[in-house]
């Protein structure tokens, strides 16, 4: 059995399209009303099984905010009135054909979110977070947007909604975490994971094609009953979903790691298409044949397409690194112990911190900050403090001069050693991104994750940390034999002494001796300098 799945979920791109074909002859040759019945145990088999290996924890901790805050954004602000565009141009004078492309494009993420992100092997936790609160704000937003875009009152039964999530995700969630917890005691966390936790993830292939043909035949009738009408909803359907996943993974690309990225395509993708054909037809009743036709032509394009970008994922976002144990397991290629490492001996980054003097070597440490990022999947933030002036001055000219300097002045002159920093970290970054992409295509350091605050070094680096809930810090220093103990001493032995995040601190190498070297390897002892210092 396995063996069939594995085959299937390797050729989803033609598994889809049969599912699709199947369901819609049998909507055709019987009457698929009874199918209603059957939707909620798809759907929980469609997300049960991603949710067997995933860490809950992971779910409820931050790390992934910048991909959340984009995703929303992707649903609200972008979206809705983009399919909004298309209904006027394409069905401008067929109101309810127009109405039908708004609701496709307006209520985000279902229970193919969680799914399609765990096939594609994204960060499996921040799809559910996107669920949750993508089901609840769309719930919200929805009728505002009709009446707002269209003129047209609409219900949302928002209660309904809160039991779906509670299906679709709370319930799932909580059986998959009781199922992990039952294997590993029973067959031990190793046994977990090299035999059983590869395995669930094909389960929810199953539960894909049923709600595809389910979906398919309950508006096979629908589809067959207008075939000519079919063809002229494809084009701006596919528009819409094809601006979507464009605009969506170029953001994800320039923005997010490679499993926040996945995660935010198919969270801002993957439309509710359940809710939208219950508003169609309940609130507009025969009229609302026309939308729900619209609605019923998105499954296909959009399940098609979801699962065409799981076959390109590698190619666009670059392959997934090695899985992470769940909590409780050893990783699969460790060698086997004489005791099973507790999970808290495999530390897992998902937000670095870049600490940076600005020197012409600084380019060195920053090549581990990719190296590690790229690794783990991490985002990686790029921190420079600039003095304070007033202190740097008075410390020159031998008096306290915070006195006679008013907040204003002394707020402008340190905005003028912020900004020239920051131009400088562009700058620089924009030169290490282009080395580093030769060797890894998405590059973890980016233009966007610059903070340059003011102060003392070690303060300000520790505050960040704390600050930020980063997991660990990469800093160089200079120096070699007993200069190097007295260099150490200052900023980078401070931050070891005043954080309690993991330091990982880099020798860099005498001014000039930075040669066009290649990105460092992730795995242990592969540095080709070693880390100093932790």
């Amino acid at each position: 059995m396995w063996k069939r799945l594995q085959a299937i979920n390797k050729h989803l791109i033609l598994a889809i399209p049969s599912a699709m074909v199947a369901g819609f002859v049998f909507g055709l040759v019987t009457d698929p009303g009874f199918l209603q019945s059957f939707i909620v145990p798809a759907t929980f088999l469609m997300v049960y099984p991603m949710m067997v290996t995933l860490k809950i924890r992971e779910v409820w901790g931050g790390g992934d905010i910048r991909a959340q805050v984009i995703t929303q954004a992707m649903n609200f602000a972008v979206v809705p009135f983009l399919a909004y565009g298309l209904g006027v141009l394409f069905f401008g004078a067929q109101p309810y054909m127009a109405l039908g492309l708004l609701l496709a494009g307006l209520v985000p993420t279902s229970g193919m979110t969680i799914s399609w992100t765990g096939l594609a092997k994204g960060n499996l936790a921040a799809a559910v977070k996107m669920t949750v609160v993508g089901l609840t704000l769309g719930s919200l937003a929805s009728p505002l947007y009709v009446r707002w875009l269209l003129g047209a009152a609409v219900s949302v039964d928002v209660a309904a909604v809160m039991r779906q999530i509670g299906v679709i995700v709370f319930l799932p969630m909580l059986a998959g975490y009781l199922t992990q917890r039952t294997l590993v005691r029973r067959v031990g966390s190793k046994a977990f994971q090299a035999q059983w936790a590869p395995r669930f993830p094909l389960l929810s292939t199953v539960g894909v094609l049923g709600i595809v043909f389910i979906a398919i035949a309950l508006k096979a009738s629908a589809i067959a009953a207008s075939p000519a009408l079919l063809l002229g909803l494809l084009p701006p359907l596919s528009l819409m979903y094809a601006a979507n996943y464009t605009l969506s993974t170029i953001a994800g690309r320039l923005l997010l790691p490679r499993g926040d990225a996945i995660a935010m395509v198919y969270g801002s993708v993957m439309r509710n298409l359940s809710i939208a054909l219950a508003i169609a037809i309940n609130a507009f009743g025969p009229q609302g044949s026309d939308a729900a036709l619209v609605i019923a032509v998105a499954y296909i394009i959009q399940v098609q397409s979801a699962a065409w970008f799981v076959k390109g994922t590698d190619r666009i976002f670059g392959p997934a690194p090695a899985p992470s144990p769940v909590a409780g397991t050893t990783p699969e290629a460790a060698p086997e112990p004489a005791v099973a490492l507790p999970a808290d001996m495999v530390p897992r980054f998902q937000k670095i911190l870049y600490a940076t003097d600005l020197s012409a070597t600084a380019r060195h440490v920053a090549r581990y900050a990719c190296s590690l990022g790229h690794h783990y999947g991490a985002s990686v933030t790029v921190l420079h403090v600039v003095p304070d002036a007033v202190d740097g001055l008075s410390t020159e000219a031998g008096v306290d001069l915070a006195r006679q300097v008013d907040e204003g002045r002394r707020h402008a002159l340190n905005q003028a050693s912020i900004d020239a920093a920051r131009a400088a970290l562009t700058d620089r970054i924009r030169k290490v991104s282009e080395h580093v992409t030769r060797q890894i295509p998405t590059c973890p350091v980016s233009q966007a994750d610059i903070l340059v605050r003011v102060g003392n070094p070690v303060r300000q680096i520790v505050e960040t940390v704390r600050g930020g809930g980063y997991d660990l810090v990469v800093m160089g220093t200079h120096g070699h034999g007993v200069l190097e103990e007295a260099f150490v001493g200052s900023v980078a032995a401070g931050v070891i002494r005043a954080c309690q995040t993991p330091v990982l601190i880099a020798r860099i190498p005498q001014e000039g001796a930075v040669a066009e070297a290649s990105v460092p390897s992730a795995g242990a002892g592969q540095y080709p300098d070693g880390p100093h210092r932790t």
